[in-house]
């Protein structure tokens, strides 16, 4: 049998290393138990165990520490709970943190019947004289919020009235006297702080939403996208206020389900896949949507949570060039038209918001004369090509355009525009009827008025743009306003109808003008339009004629000035003034009027003698400076009235009188009558 204990020996001992290493292999770090509920006592006892809890780091509990959310309880070492004082009310439930430089976790006991805490405290002054009370005073008592302590004024034991709200006030300071039977001070006040204990009943806030993040497109691994925090009302020296983040879901889950990750501690939020999965052109969505979560009590199950959504946008960068869907464009545009031609189409990967997908379109030859402009349609981004101006079939009825095409933004470096950012337009230009064209136009003559009717005034020339079509042209008159022109239908000669009067209404600044047409032979004829512009120089035809024709002089007018006299002519400058101003034929004994020149347009009218109150006609001769010149007589009527006390009266200014050549002129009318 000796020779067997070896073997025993061997075998309970693999049997030790075998359990030895299944527990190490179990070891779960923490509490073995994280939830207790224990029925409310009458009284918990000072320094009697409530319950034994097992924690354990896996690693030997080195330097383990306890924690209880309620200042009334303690761990001891071995792991019994236990009350520091004899208490009846603690609460509905108490946390008892434990820790060590390995491992952390949090127990729960939940008390079956547990009320709020209704604190209290006792003021001892052994020294008072009997009959003396204890007053207390401050904030919280007789301040506002008013009522939440109060303190037995016999035993001096200090309670609370109702729920205290550390995030509302921390921190009471009261004061504590005695008094006697009349209220009259004795001892004190001497100061007396409430501390409030912090519980954890604030859940983490997100405030600062919404939260909107953006990274580049193929930006290296852990590029920060944005940070989020959260804020908690508790205490931040404990850790109730202790936060930790971590993403709960990432919506859409592609290319993997981990795109990005947050640091628990700050919140950054960094990118956690390579470059290449984050190609926004191949993401199902550039749009992610993260559920961030953050937790009070450092993260341990038993911490509070809130959330909020993180918006993370990828953005684009210009990493796909433009490309034409063809090569070669066709377009037909009519000669002498003009407008957008045809739409070059593109295709481009990039966001349709960005410049990087923007076109933009350049004509890099076959437009020397730069008929052809390019410009992107807003909303397609297609190339639009248009005629600027308009191409002439008989000069060239092809034309073929290279076009590029690149982006609004560059792009990035080691990406390029390819032979597929270049296209060729191929245009035909079609033949039209087009009008006959005059030469030139407008056309310009210089005539005196009056010519004789018949004069020629000029051959127009038109000719025909179609000049492989070999047509004839006619012409006629289309506009004239005075009637006063036609035109040869064959060979286009101008010629006078009527008198050319330049002073008539249809003239304006001495131009005339008239409008006439060329029309083809075409099926169906195209017509030309062209302008007639005849100046007309000025005859001296048109006599001068005096304003006003009538005047009014009192009959003892001491001033005998009677009007001033201005003239006028429709003709020009040298046949208008100097006016000569004359009084036709004043014979002696009717020499009791003057004329005197003032300027070269104008003359005073003036009396030698005060007249009868009567109405006299004056015989006005006026002669312009034309050559020959021209004169006009006309008759200024003059009233000579009666002026008393500042009253004017021409009504009765009795029979006409005539100067003598008139009253001579007049009987001989009487004696032809007779």
């Amino acid at each position: 049998m000796q020779p067997r204990t070896p073997l025993v020996l061997c075998v309970l001992l693999s049997q030790v290393l075998l359990l030895t290493s299944a527990e190490d292999l179990d070891c779960t770090p923490g509490f073995q138990q994280k939830l207790f509920h224990i029925n409310q006592p009458a009284e918990f006892i000072e320094d009697q165990s409530i319950l034994n809890l097992t924690f354990s780091d896996c690693m030997g509990n080195d330097k383990l520490r306890y924690e209880v959310s309620s200042p009334y309880f303690k761990v001891n070492s071995d792991g019994s709970l236990v009350a520091l004082r004899n208490i009846t009310a603690v609460g509905r439930t108490l946390f008892v943190h434990a820790r060590t430089p390995h491992a952390e976790d949090m127990a729960e006991l939940v008390i079956v019947g547990g009320k709020d805490v209704q604190s209290s405290l006792q003021v001892v002054d052994s020294d008072r004289p009997e009959r003396s009370k204890f007053r207390l005073t401050g904030k919280g008592v007789d301040q506002e919020p008013k009522g939440i302590f109060r303190i037995n004024e016999n035993t001096g034991s200090v309670s609370v009235t109702r729920t205290l709200d550390r995030e509302l006030i921390a921190i009471y300071q009261l004061f504590v006297e005695t008094t006697d039977a009349n209220g009259k001070t004795l001892e004190g006040p001497v100061p007396l702080e409430v501390i409030v204990i912090d519980q954890n009943d604030n859940r983490p806030i997100f405030r600062e939403g919404p939260y909107i993040g953006h990274v580049m497109e193929g930006s290296p691994t852990g590029t920060t996208v944005m940070r989020m925090t959260a804020f908690d009302a508790d205490d931040p020296a404990t850790d109730n206020a202790l936060l930790r983040y971590n993403i709960r879901q990432q919506t859409p889950d592609k290319p993997s389900p981990n795109m990005f990750y947050i640091d628990p501690e700050k919140g950054d939020i960094v990118t956690v896949v390579s470059p290449a999965l984050l190609d926004r052109e191949t993401l199902e969505n550039p749009k992610y949507e993260l559920i961030i979560e953050a937790q009070d009590m450092a993260g341990l199950d038993v911490g509070l949570t809130g959330t909020a959504t993180a918006t993370i946008m990828i953005d684009d960068k210009n990493d796909h060039s433009p490309k034409f869907t063809k090569k070669e464009f066709q377009a037909t545009v009519e000669e002498g038209a003009v407008g957008v031609i045809v739409n070059l189409t593109v295709e481009d990967k990039d966001d349709p918001t960005t410049g990087a997908w923007r076109a933009a379109y350049t004509i890099i030859n076959g437009n020397p004369g730069q008929s052809f402009e390019i410009h992107t349609n807003p909303q397609t981004n297609e190339g639009m090509l248009s005629v600027v101006k308009p191409l002439d079939y008989e000069i060239s009825a092809f034309h073929t355009l290279l076009i590029k095409v690149e982006n609004e933004d560059p792009l990035v470096p080691d990406v390029s525009y390819g032979p597929s950012s270049t296209a060729t337009v191929h245009i035909t230009v079609l033949d039209v009827n087009e009008g006959p064209v005059f030469y030139p136009d407008p056309m310009m003559v210089t005539r005196q008025e009056n010519i004789s009717v018949g004069s020629v005034l000029l051959t127009v020339n038109a000719t025909d743009p179609d000049s492989l079509q070999h047509q004839t042209i006619r012409y006629s008159v289309y506009k004239d306003p005075a009637g006063w022109l036609n035109i040869n239908p064959i060979n286009g000669t101008v010629d006078t109808t009527a008198v050319l009067d330049r002073e008539s209404p249809f003239v304006h600044n001495s131009v005339y003008t008239a409008l006439f047409l060329a029309i083809d032979s075409g099926n169906p004829p195209a017509t030309g339009t062209g302008t007639l512009l005849i100046t007309l120089e000025d005859v001296n035809d048109n006599a001068p004629f005096i304003y006003p024709t009538v005047a009014e002089v009192c009959d003892d007018a001491k001033n005998l000035s009677v009007v001033i006299l201005g003239a006028s002519d429709k003709d020009l400058h040298p046949n208008t003034d100097p006016f000569k101003f004359e009084i036709h034929k004043q014979t002696a004994p009717d020499k009791v009027w003057k004329i005197s020149k003032i300027n070269n347009t104008h003359a005073l009218v003036s009396l030698l003698q005060n007249l009868n109150k009567a109405n006299y006609n004056l015989p006005i001769m006026v002669t312009d400076s034309g050559k020959p010149p021209m004169t006009n007589i006309t008759d200024l009527r003059v009233q000579v009235c009666s002026c008393r006390n500042s009253k004017v009266d021409c009504n009765t200014a009795g029979a006409l009188h005539f100067s003598l050549p008139s009253l001579l002129l007049l009987s001989l009318f009487s004696l032809a009558c007779l």
